[in-house]
């Protein structure tokens, strides 16, 4: 075996540990790494839904800018690497795998997988010498490896129920969770949330001394026939188009103007009006409506729960074909039921079993369809279902492949031609 897929291996072997709260086990691997997270400024993405996009949206932005700006997110979709950027270019294998085995000699038996790798993109954003980074939270907030890192800004992206299990039952509770990732005294901008969520922010925020700018009253960001317009603190930009296509996208992009805004109020003086505008609109994300063939049209998308099947569903209802015909997988542990009422009903479903642990099985899968209505067929695994919804097609029909990042991952590396190194975490 390489020595680039042993090093993998040994990384994906720390699943085991699964999801530890507390930061004692990344501090000190950062400790004895020489703590590179000092080396730069962090800028902490929160939140349910969005996370990625507001992230690629603002770091966009940053490198229009001129600042040498890292991205750090997770999970990758085909390849590991892509997790870590640099004004929007990957590291190549050479680069990153030296570093990680640096990082597994230095961790301790009990560090977890998502600690290894949030360390490992700390140093490899120190050594190459960046000047801010935008980085994606995993699951939570407070008990994020991600919060080892002293951010100067938080980001909290809409927050709606997912992974209950850990972060909790309510939208307060996982706000609550979320929002103390942020530091004493430093800004905080936050999106569209329901009243419960925005009353556990703003708590904290009033308790820590967090200056906190909330959409659709600090700033908002308004749509029309020749683009959007943000509307924040200080600027006015207008007739933005932007690179990430889908009407739910909108927001993420003004969330990501109005911190870039704060930025700039706060020191970073190269950010201008103009780098915000070019930021938005050469922002790109994969697995985000992204279109990869077409006759018929295939899009990949990471919707996976309630809140981001209905915005899947929103942007749907902009686009023109015959059919919509689904290729669906989830995981276990979804609420499988509300995310299918979100679904368009006249939708004909492929049910898959993703090629990852935890999967729902698209023999379950294709039951909860059927029980809601759905033409549903049970398709086995993802090969066969593209094979079959090709056959169903016409030209004018749509094949969406969506319900889980890892599906969607797994879909981009067989229409790619690219080994698929899906892992979670």
């Amino acid at each position: 075996m390489p020595q680039y897929a042993e090093t993998l291996e040994k990384l994906f072997s720390r699943r085991r540990f699964g999801i530890r709260h507390g930061l004692e086990r990344v501090n000190s691997l950062l400790h004895h790494l020489g703590n590179p997270q000092d080396a730069f400024k962090t800028i902490h993405v929160v939140g349910t839904n969005g996370k990625g996009s507001t992230s690629a949206f603002l770091s966009s932005i940053l490198s229009e800018a001129g600042y040498s700006t890292a991205l750090f997110t997770s999970p990758h979709l085909v390849h590991f690497r892509e997790r870590f950027r640099i004004n929007g270019v990957e590291p190549g294998d050479e680069r990153i795998m030296p570093l990680l085995d640096f990082v597994m000699e230095t961790a301790s038996e009990e560090t977890t997988f998502f600690e290894i790798v949030t360390a490992l993109a700390a140093l490899y954003f120190a050594e190459s010498g960046v000047g801010v980074a935008v980085m994606e939270a995993g699951m939570g907030g407070g008990s994020d490896a991600t919060a080892a890192l002293p951010g100067f800004m938080t980001i909290v992206t809409p927050i709606s129920i997912d992974h209950s299990e850990y972060l909790g039952e309510t939208t307060a509770e996982i706000a609550a969770e979320k929002i103390a990732i942020a530091y004493p005294a430093t800004p905080v901008l936050c999106g569209i949330q329901d009243d419960s969520s925005i009353m556990a922010i703003a708590s904290y925020t009033a308790k820590n001394g967090n200056r906190l700018y909330r959409q659709n009253e600090e700033f908002r960001i308004n749509a029309a026939s020749d683009g959007i317009s943000y509307h924040g603190i200080e600027m006015t930009i207008r007739n933005l188009i932007p690179g990430i296509p889908g009407r739910h996208q909108i927001q993420n992009a003004g969330l990501a103007l109005a911190a870039a805004e704060v930025a700039a109020l706060g020191g970073m003086k190269k950010i201008t009006s103009e780098a915000m505008g070019k930021g938005v609109e050469n922002a790109s994300w994969p697995g985000r409506m992204e279109k990869i063939a077409e006759k018929p049209d295939v899009i990949l998308d990471g919707a996976h729960n309630p809140a981001g099947m209905a915005a899947l569903a929103g942007a749907l209802e902009d686009m023109e074909y015959d059919t919509l015909r689904l290729i669906f997988g989830i995981m276990q542990d979804k609420d499988i039921d509300s995310v299918l009422s979100e679904i368009p009903p006249d939708a004909v479903i492929y049910a898959v079993s993703p090629s990852i642990e935890r999967a729902l099985s698209s023999v379950e899968l294709a039951d909860s369809c059927r029980r809601k209505g759905f033409s549903c067929h049970d398709s086995g695994d993802l090969s066969s279902a593209i094979s079959k919804a090709h056959k169903d097609a016409s030209k004018d029909d749509l094949i969406l492949i969506c319900g889980s990042l890892f599906l969607v991952g797994e879909a981009k590396a067989r229409f790619s031609g690219f080994e698929y190194q899906g892992i979670r975490g």
